[in-house]
């Protein structure tokens, strides 16, 4: 056990329930800050849990920080900065003002507050959607040159801009700019690339694929989990104002690679390809993550065809009953 405490912002969603779930298990008290705009069934299991505390808020409020300091707990060490509009869908549907509160203006909300409680570092959760498109056909490393394609990706790299500048202050901010990811967490989300193909071969035994040769990075979402206790438990010398690709050479795949993955699992899908573009997050990179196995140790321990086969066993399983609800798709919600 441990006197360790850790604040994580929107702890309900995708990533922050299994990493709620880690802290919980490696001796961690847990404060979690959530609006609950998936809903709240992810941390019912933990509401039992001495160590961990819930606090429904919204980052963009004032003193949203400061209901996780209790009578009888530490300060909190750290706060993992998740909650944001995620996802250039999510960012387009709500226009570009809301989604600079939510993901620039609650940032540099979330930081100030939690410099005045004594909160020695900030992860932040940023998207390697900031290099965009690259330049010259080469792995994009953390000082690549910045080629946002989306909104979504603009927001994210005016939030570690300000962060950046902030790295002599009382909470040190480390920015890990995470692959797409995939896999099953208590909040499992179906609009992400791969996690999207198994449920359209489960469910239509049909894929339609647009910008066919685009390559992506991926990496499974326990991986990232992985990545942030790493993030939270490094020496402040390594990490201090550092920014690190999060995820695995060995992610980088191509779309067609990613359906033929999944025809492994589901031979019968058939596959049709459509030349169309659109407005959106135009990634086609290869991304380098040798900064965070060099400097932090990190190697990943699942791949791409791990998530593939757990996500169909949820779906055939039962596990997830009702995959179309639209509480698995962040860019169904729209906040005002």
């Amino acid at each position: 056990m441990t006197d360790r405490h850790v604040l994580i912002t929107g702890g309900a969603g995708y990533i922050g329930s299994l990493l709620t779930s880690e802290l919980l298990r490696n001796g961690y008290h847990v404060s979690v800050i959530d609006s609950l705009l998936f809903g709240g069934e992810s941390l019912v299991p933990f509401l039992q849990h001495p160590m961990f505390h819930f606090i429904k808020s919204d980052v963009t409020e004032a003193r949203a920080v400061k209901g996780v300091l209790r009578d009888g707990w530490p300060v909190p060490e750290a706060v993992v900065h998740l909650a944001a509009l995620v996802g250039f869908p999510a960012c387009q549907a709500v226009g570009r003002q809301v989604a600079w509160r939510y993901n620039v203006e609650a940032t540099k909300l979330v930081h100030q507050q939690a410099s005045e409680a004594g909160v020695k570092r900030m992860i932040f959760s940023s998207t390697y959607s900031n290099y965009g498109l690259s330049q010259d056909g080469k792995p994009v490393k953390e000082d690549s040159p910045l080629n946002p394609q989306s909104l979504y990706a603009e927001t994210k790299i005016a939030a570690e801009e300000y962060l950046l500048e902030q790295k002599d202050s009382v909470c040190v901010p480390v920015v890990f700019r995470f692959a797409t990811l995939y896999g099953v967490s208590p909040r499992t989300r179906f609009d992400l690339i791969v996690n999207q193909f198994v449920l359209e071969a489960f469910t239509h035994r049909e894929l339609i694929i647009y910008q066919r040769g685009y390559s992506r990075s991926f990496v499974h979402v326990y991986d990232v989990v992985r990545g942030i206790l790493m993030g939270l438990e490094a020496d402040t010398k390594q990490v201090q104002g550092q920014v690190f690709n999060l995820g695995t050479d060995a992610g980088n795949y191509s779309k067609d690679e990613i359906v033929s993955l999944i025809l492994r699992r589901m031979p019968e899908t058939t596959v049709q390809y459509k030349d169309l573009t659109f407005g959106g997050d135009m990634r086609d990179i290869t991304v380098s993550f040798e900064k965070i196995r060099r400097v932090l140790g990190f190697e990943t321990t699942r791949d791409v065809d791990d998530g593939i086969r757990e996500v169909l066993h949820a779906l055939k399983s039962g596990l997830i009953n009702n995959p179309m609800d639209e509480k698995y798709r962040n860019a169904q919600f729209i906040v005002q």
